[in-house]
């Protein structure tokens, strides 16, 4: 059960490593100096990738919200202003390219759009992303399906009708999917991780995993143990920093922490084959009185009036 996609160097699926993504998103606030600094901490953790958000601002900011002033780390700006400067160029991408190469980890990014999805087409990326808000965008879901490679799907904000919808328009055929709640931070009663195993018997031929906006690790840990094939968790440097995704995020120490423990998990689930392992033999042998003793079950006649 559970299909198997191979991104860049990496197979994920059931029966494999789980697959851990260190969400950079916008996290970097600009600064490609701080992108260096998270990509450096998820190799530090462990992690198989970084990702980060693409966005064509004049396409993606409603048309209302552009004049509106908002505070930034640049002073008070129009909102269209701060997120055309929150945006890597071509240049800062290409750095960040060769970053990664350098650090051997993969990098990919969540397309807001299809100006985007073009955009990043020319880094090669082993995967693309779609976030929760965008799961009902078929044409921007049918522009990444086209570029031939694998595809990511975040389910928050959606239905189950939304998402067979979604999964129908563009079928399975390396398609990944990411049980989601979108709320930063997410409290733990709405994230609801029996999806996870709702998602695997719904779509027994794609991996499913988990995208969360909780504070702590512990539910993700326990997605692992749901059966969660990659995960995917925003990275930070400081969770006090500015910028709207940074509290639901977790900061390098606690990223270590959540990379090794999945490690921890994996080697933990075994093969549900009961065996008596090497190292309880002597146990065995000291502490048991009795080994290897067939017991008899006594048959008991029973009457025909039931007594």
């Amino acid at each position: 059960m559970g299909n198997v996609v191979r991104i860049g160097n990496r197979l994920v699926g059931d029966n494999q490593p789980v697959f851990v993504i260190a969400e950079i998103g916008i996290n970097h606030n600009g600064s490609l100096a701080i992108a260096r600094k998270l990509i450096d901490g998820a190799c530090l953790s462990g992690a198989d990738a970084v990702k980060f958000q693409k966005r064509t601002p004049e396409l993606c900011v409603p048309r209302d919200q552009w004049e509106i002033e908002r505070d930034t780390p640049w002073g008070r700006m129009p909102y269209i202003e701060y997120r055309k400067k929150i945006e890597f160029r071509e240049d800062e991408y290409a750095a960040i390219d060769r970053y990664c190469r350098e650090r051997d980890i993969l990098w990919f990014a969540s397309c807001w759009d299809e100006e985007a999805v073009k955009f990043m087409e020319q880094f090669s990326p082993p995967c693309y992303k779609s976030a929760s808000a965008s799961l009902t965008d078929t044409n921007l879901l049918q522009a990444m399906r086209d570029t031939g490679r694998p595809l990511i799907v975040s389910t928050g904000m959606s239905t189950r009708e939304e998402i067979d919808l979604a999964v129908n328009s563009i079928g399975t055929d390396q398609l990944l999917i990411a049980h989601s709640t979108s709320m930063y931070p997410c409290p733990p009663h709405e994230l609801n991780l029996k999806m996870i195993r709702t998602l695997k018997d719904a779509y027994d031929d794609c991996p499913i995993g988990y995208s969360g906006h909780e504070v702590g690790l512990a539910p993700t840990w326990a997605a692992v143990s749901l059966g969660a094939t990659f995960i995917e968790r925003h990275i930070t440097l400081d969770r006090a920093m500015w910028g709207s995704d940074q509290a639901a995020s977790v900061e390098v120490s606690g990223f270590m922490r959540l990379v090794s423990n999945i490690r921890d998990i994996e080697r933990s689930m075994g093969d549900g084959i009961k065996r008596v392992y090497e190292g309880e033999i002597e146990k065995r042998r000291t502490l048991r009185k009795i080994t290897d003793v067939r017991v008899q079950v006594p048959r008991v006649a029973v009457s025909g009036n039931g007594h």
